[in-house]
Order: structure tokens, then sequence, then C-alpha cells
């Protein structure tokens, strides 16, 4: 054998683990790696995390999570020290070994080779023991929520929202004999919530007629009040993959209230947000690009499990809606006075279908897994005699680009994350609901002006 080709196949021998680890670790490992800098930033900000814990209303046991990553991580790099030392020692070994049989000394090289095969063994004891390792600090790093914002007030459930921004105006007292929009529905013929129990289920609407026109004419509305603003419009998917799903954060956060489809490992998007979010996933982009405004609308399916009683009534809470949806990818210096834009925008078309509202800072209870500062905007249902959530916008900062690798460049040609928010501009389902109660009137249900072009008549009756 040519002494080149008797020194590869050597090296080749010895380091064969090696090189199975490198590959392995590329393909089974490359989600965790999106990681490695969360576990800095959590080492650097221990104090803030822990109070944005409890901020969250998260039981002190599980503040233990953020010790057991930092162990975790201490665990991941003395096993790689180990290993790399090992595998070094190969690497010299088989040079050795290439060296001594190119002399012809087979016998000092059979006597290196017994200790290359001592050491493989350790090897592959060390290769199991730091990907259990790698395992469990991924699947720790999923369990931890996104860090407060500090203007988050305290609080445990829904009930304890600040209120950032009140309605102007008197809150409409449509009298005795107002309906809600369930029984408006039935009357005028536009929703028909018993046929779409005998096709699917409850809570898939079905509607039709004016009840349909009246659908569609609020999405091209939505749709081009947006390009107005300068989004692009997206035309997403609506199932998307795992990695797709845990890269926004829905995952493992919001997999009970997910539709999965198990035959094809496919999921149902709870929102645009995901795959529209995911368009930049593993992407640098330009600085100079900022601000990336994208919409798209989508019918959305979450199985809202644990919903019941008067919450679920029509339109109040349902299993697929459709919704548009506005995302900004933005450089982190811009990330809240974009958010202050977004509500602007938001608060903009809620004004031009003539519907009171109001705008909620969330609670640190009730903030969303994976944002850093959330608000709320309702909607005042005449019929019910009570407010509906109708938009949700938030800003993530780098807790989605860090699971993305969303990046970009800045002047120094450091890479850096970038900052995503998004809103729902708006949830079709509840603004439907209160655009029929808080509309109706003796003759009919009257359309606002801004939508009659959309709808082609003025008035439902």
């Amino acid at each position: 054998i040519n002494s080149n080709v008797r020194n590869l196949f050597c090296y080749l021998i010895v380091n064969k683990r090696k090189l199975s680890f490198i590959l392995h670790f590329d393909i089974s490992q490359s989600f965790y790696l999106q990681y490695m800098l969360q576990v800095n930033f959590i080492r650097q900000n221990k104090e803030r995390i822990l109070k944005g814990l409890k901020t969250r209303n998260y039981k002190e046991s599980s503040f233990a999570l953020v010790e057991q990553i930092i162990a975790l991580d201490d665990a991941r790099k003395e096993a790689q020290t180990k290993l790399d030392k090992l595998l070094s020692e190969n690497n010299k070994t088989a040079k050795e070994i290439g060296g001594l049989f190119k002399q012809g000394k087979r016998e000092a090289a059979e006597l290196l080779k017994q200790g290359v095969e001592e050491r493989k063994v350790q090897v592959k004891s060390l290769e199991d023991t730091l990907r259990q390792v790698k395992e469990q600090l991924t699947d720790s790093l999923l369990q931890l929520p996104n860090v407060p914002h500090d203007s988050v007030p305290p609080g445990n459930t829904d009930e304890d929202n600040e209120v950032y921004k009140e309605w102007d105006q008197a809150i409409p007292d449509l009298g005795s004999h107002a309906l809600p929009h369930w029984d408006l529905a039935k009357k005028y013929n536009l929703i028909d919530f018993e046929l779409g129990t005998k096709i699917t289920g409850s809570g898939f609407p079905l509607f039709r007629g004016k009840g349909a026109r009246l659908q569609r004419g609020l999405i091209n509305f939505f749709l081009d009040e947006a390009m107005k603003a300068g989004y692009e419009e997206i035309v997403p998917p609506l199932l998307v993959n795992e990695q797709t799903a845990r890269a926004t954060g829905q995952l493992p956060d919001k997999e009970g209230q997910m539709y999965y489809v198990e035959r094809d490992d496919l999921y149902l998007i709870p929102t645009a947000e995901v795959p529209i979010t995911n368009i930049y996933r593993d992407i640098i982009v330009n600085e100079k690009d900022f601000p990336i405004k994208l919409t798209g609308y989508t019918p959305c399916f979450r199985r809202e499990a644990g919903a019941h009683g008067k919450d679920t009534r029509g339109l109040n809470r349902v299993h697929q809606f459709d919704k548009i949806e506005i995302v900004q990818l933005v450089h982190p210096e811009k990330s809240y006075d974009t958010l202050k834009e977004m509500l602007a925008h938001i608060e903009g078309l809620l004004k031009k279908l003539e519907l009171p509202y109001r705008i909620l800072r969330l609670c640190g209870g009730d903030l969303g897994f994976t944002s850093t500062l959330t608000f709320d905007f309702e909607t005042y249902s005449a019929g019910q005699k009570r407010w509906l959530e109708v938009s949700s916008v938030s800003n993530f900062e780098t807790f989605q680009s860090n699971r993305l690798k969303l990046r970009y460049k800045d002047k120094d040609k450091k890479t850096q994350f970038a900052h995503t928010l998004n809103g729902s501009a708006l949830a079709l389902a509840r603004i439907i609901a209160t655009l029929l109660e808080n509309h109706q009137t003796p003759d009919g249900i009257r359309i606002p002006k801004a939508l009659q072009s959309y709808v082609g008549f003025e008035i439902i009756n």
C-alpha cells in the first residue's frame, strides 16, 4: 500500500469516533447551538432573570431552573474539554502510528494502537455524556420564559392588567333591547353556529351571505391598511414543522393548544406570526434593511383547551378564526419606538371601524411566555356589556431572534440579534362580534363608512 494511503487509513481508523461525533453533532445538535448565547446572557444577568420570574409569578421552586442551566453548561464545558483532549491525543498518536508504519516498525505501532483503543472507550463514554448534557440543557432553556420589561406591572391574572389608555367617549348603552352577536347573526342569517358544529364541531362557525362578505371585506380592509403603512403582504403556509414552531416559542409552551397532524409531523398555525417570522430564520440581514415590515392574512387554529362558560359563546372563543398579523424585525435601538408605532396603527383601525376600545398593559402573570412587553386592545361588547380582547401587540426583543438565529451586522461588523415584534391587526372573530353588537339599530346593523366600499352595502337588514 502506498505510504500516504496507509497514513490516511490509520488516521481514519484512530479518529473514526471523532469524525462520527462531528457529523452527528452538526445534524442532531444544530438546534442547540441557537441557545449558546442565551446561556451567557443567563450567567451575566442571573439576578435580572430571577426578578423576571418573580414578576411573572413563577413559584420559587422554578427559580432552581436558572441554577440548573448554569450547572448543566458547566458540565457541558467540562465534558467537552476532556473530550477535546482525548481526541487531540488520538490525533497526535495517529500521526505517530503512521510514521512508525512508514519506518517498518509495526510492533511499536501496534503498541500505540492499544493505547488508542483504551482512549476510544473513554471517548465513547464522554460523547454519550456530552450528548445527554446538551439535550438536558436545551430542554431546560426551552422552559425559561423571556425577561419582562421593567414597565410590566405586578399581578397574577388578567384582572390585574393595567389600563394604558381609556376610551375617551361614553361607553355605548343600547338599552335592554340590545342583542348579543349570536342572536344578531341568527336574526340576519349571517353566521350558522349549529351548521358549523354539524360539519366539524363546536367552535367552527360557518359564515354565509352578508356575514361572509363582511368577513371578506374586513380582511381586505385590514390588509390594505397594513400595506399603506409600509408592510409587505405575505401568504404563508398554514402548517409548519416542529423547528418553525420552536423558533418563535410556540413549542413547547403552547403545544397543548396547537392542532397536530401526527402522520406528517406538522402543526396547524395558531397565528401567522409563526410562519412569517420564520421567513428570516438562519438569516443575517443588512442593517440598512431595517425595519422589515411584513403582514399576512391566515386562518388560525387553536384548541382552546380548558375554555368554558360565557367566554365560549358565539364568536367569543372559537377554534378557527381569521386574522391579519403585522410583524416587524427591527434594530434593537428602535424596537420600543416601533411598538408605539404598531399600537397607533391598530388604534387607527378601531377608530375607522367606529368601535369603542381601550388598551391594556399586561401584568407579569398574564404576560406571554415569549414576550417582554405586551399591550392588549379590547373592544366593548354592547350586547354582552363586557370588554373583549381583539388584538395583542408584543415586543420580544431578542428572545425569538435568538431561537431563529436572526442576526445583522452592526457598523463595527459585529453580528448582533435583531428585535422582533408582532400584533393582531386585527383578529376577526371578536371584531365581527363587537361590530355587529355596537352598530345594531332598530333598522338593522349599520356598516362603518370606512368599510362600506369593501362589503358593498351600508346596512344589514
